[in-house]
């Protein structure tokens, strides 16, 4: 199982949906299976949600630095 790629594909999904967007806030397990699928072991889960939680923080400071940076 390609937990990386798990990753990157569902934080895609998430990040352009905003409906995934909020869905993940509330419930990041469901969120998961629905667009990782539901097949995926629990072990995996958890180790998806923290890469997917740890790469949208990075997106968004990211977009926060650069928001910064054309203030001047």
């Amino acid at each position: 199982m390609d937990i990386a790629g798990l990753i990157k594909d569902s934080v895609e999904k998430i990040t352009k949906d905003g409906d995934l967007t909020k869905a993940f806030q509330a419930d990041p397990t469901a969120t998961v299976k629905k667009v990782a699928g539901d097949k995926i072991p629990a072990e995996a889960i958890d180790k998806i949600i923290s890469g997917v939680k740890a790469k949208i923080g990075v997106d968004k400071a990211a977009d926060a630095i650069s928001s910064i940076k054309k203030l001047f």
